[in-house]
């Protein structure tokens, strides 16, 4: 089956843009409708907190989207919204005034030095770097085809691991009022491949995974094994994994 699908009707329906709400980009109806669906659980949400934390934290989010800085605001985040670290409103922001960055799908398309070394500079000590990709390995990810994310990203020995990240794996839904409306949306969206996709469906709802990598100012890591295993423990995740499994 081709998973991959970019046209239906002649006309574009699906970019793979860097957006931050979601993990792609949507025309706007479609859009609503993926944004009402993605994470109904908030497993995302509180992920970002036991990693930051982000309450009463100053917090940088790149590229971040409407929904996205309301959810932040919320949990009572001190919240900047730049475009993209290495851009002219992150530079102008002061070395070590940050407790925490977020990107959420809009940023860190695998890893850049330049990058990193701008997260490092704004970033307090024990700052902590937090960036949200799919993680692959679900539903969702047999229609959206072959992506670095569900990878080379991933590995031990891709270019998040090696720069002193860690990951936690969230499993995730994108939860549909409706099996028609799951249906709908899945052939508008993905086409012929969301048509056959949505008539094998018997609930509506998809599996999706996402990964959070995160990291300490500077790549530290052993202060972050004590802490991953504690986070772990208090959401009642198996120890060793890194992995959500609620």
């Amino acid at each position: 089956m081709a998973r991959n699908a970019r046209q239906v009707l002649g006309r574009p329906r699906l970019f793979f843009g860097l957006v931050s709400d979601l993990p792609f980009s949507l025309h706007p109806g479609p859009a609503v409708q993926l944004a009402s669906a993605l994470d109904r659980e908030r497993k995302i949400d509180r992920a970002f907190e036991a990693l930051g934390p982000v309450a009463a934290r100053d917090v940088v989010v790149i590229g971040g989207g409407p929904g996205e800085i309301a959810r932040l605001t919320a949990a009572g985040a001190r919240l900047t919204n730049v475009g993209g670290l290495l851009g002219d409103d992150a530079r102008a922001l002061p070395n070590e005034s940050v407790d925490t960055i977020v990107s959420a799908w809009s940023g860190f398309r695998g890893v850049a030095a330049a990058e990193l070394a701008a997260a490092d500079r704004l970033l307090r000590p024990e700052g902590r770097l937090l960036v949200v990709h799919d993680y692959g390995r679900d539903d969702v990810s047999q229609l959206r085809g072959a992506l670095p994310e569900y990878g080379a990203w991933s590995r031990r020995n891709g270019p998040f691991m090696t720069n002193g990240f860690r990951v936690r794996v969230l499993h995730c839904f994108w939860t549909f009022d409706t099996l028609p409306d799951a249906r709908a949306f899945l052939g508008e969206v993905f086409g012929a491949d969301g048509v056959a996709f949505g008539d094998a469906m018997r609930r509506p709802r998809l599996s999706y995974n996402v990964a959070i990598y995160h990291r300490t100012r500077g790549g530290a890591t052993t202060a972050d094994a004590d802490d991953d295993a504690a986070d772990r423990a208090a959401d009642g995740v198996a120890p060793g994994t890194g992995i959500d499994a609620s």
